[in-house]
């Protein structure tokens, strides 16, 4: 490689849901003994998800594979309804690391179903936050991933309502959202947006350095819809050479000039640092800051209950009086990163 520099998005990598999962899963691994389950990737990106199969997680796709009291973790995309009233019925620990930000969505839809609104659903089909947000309410909503989709539903009865999955790219929602409004002028929107502040802001530090890159590397799985919209935004703004990667070792041998680095919002920091180090650019790292991030979700309230009980327990056990604070509290004091380098 003949690299000059980097220029390095920021934000970038872990946003406050995936935190959440991480730790609240890295939780369950202290607290039970193996195995622990939990539906589907507890995050989108296969470095997280070995790690905790290193410590015994089994990743099931049905929650029927869970042996009778087993300790379950449901994923940050949310779950269907069903699986979870499945999950609960099984007899173990069920732990909910949903992110509150599609919480929020599957709170509107149900409103809106309630209120007899048929209601367009911007998303892709398959991923599992769209499939967990629409059993919410599947006799009021409809999958839109085109204008030809909005154009059948508009033929339905109103009134109508849009929401959507929380990771698309910006340009994506917007181009449909404003096809949509002019297709049905008295659509219902949410106040604020669905969009998950952590993927627009990843979108628009990595459009700020894109656009000057002769190559972007966005580091993040396959299957993670925010790193395929980043994918897109640098396409959008001009850059020739996008790669998608997993880790340093994907990363092509001919890069050279100048070049963006972002990651998606659930890859390691750790994975960033591999990629500049095979970068190794002769004129540093620049770091180009668009906001500062300082949202934080807690643990699910399942898991503080669970801490504080065990915490009472032992401290009752050994020293007859009850914790002077909350084990749940102390989750502020370290990070995913802390848990993933353990």
């Amino acid at each position: 490689m003949n690299v000059d520099k980097v220029l390095l998005a920021s934000p970038r990598g872990f946003c406050a849901g995936v935190e959440k999962a991480i730790k609240a899963l890295d939780w369950m691994t202290k607290v039970f003994t193996p195995p622990v389950y939990c539906y589907h990737e507890i995050v989108h990106n296969q470095y997280v998800v070995d790690h905790f199969k290193q410590l015994g997680v089994i990743f099931v796709d049905d929650v029927s594979e869970v042996p009778q009291g087993a300790p379950l973790m449901l994923s940050a995309h949310g779950s269907p309804p069903s699986v979870i009233a499945t999950a609960q019925e099984n007899g173990g620990t069920v732990i909910d690391a949903v992110c509150p930000l599609v919480t929020k969505v599957h709170h509107e839809l149900k409103v809106r179903s309630r209120k007899g609104y048929t209601v367009l659903y911007v998303g892709h089909e398959g991923h599992e936050e769209a499939v967990g947000t629409m059993a919410v309410a599947p006799d009021s909503v409809h999958l839109i991933q085109s204008e030809s989709d909005i154009d059948a539903v508009a033929l339905l009865s109103g009134p109508f309502a849009l929401l959507s999955q929380t990771t698309l790219s910006l340009d994506e929602w917007q181009y449909l959202r404003d096809y949509a409004i002019g297709k049905i002028p008295d659509l219902w929107l949410p106040n604020r947006s669905d969009l998950c502040f952590a993927t627009t802001n990843r979108q628009a530090a990595l459009r700020e350095i894109a656009a000057t890159a002769d190559a972007v590397v966005v580091i993040g799985s396959a299957n993670s819809s925010n790193t395929v919209a980043l994918t897109k935004v640098a396409t959008s703004v001009g850059c020739e050479r996008v790669y998608r990667v997993n880790e340093a070792s994907e990363l092509p041998d001919d890069l050279s000039g100048t070049i963006g680095v972002t990651a998606g919002a659930s890859a390691p920091e750790s994975l960033v640092d591999e990629v500049l180090k095979k970068l190794s650019p002769r004129d540093g790292v620049y770091v180009n800051p668009v906001t500062i991030e300082d949202e934080y979700f807690p643990p699910p309230p399942e898991l503080r209950e669970l801490l504080r009980s065990l915490e009472s327990l032992i401290c009752l056990s050994f020293s007859g009086s009850l914790p002077a604070d909350d084990v749940a509290a102390r989750d502020r004091d370290f990070s995913a990163a802390t848990v993933l380098s353990a």
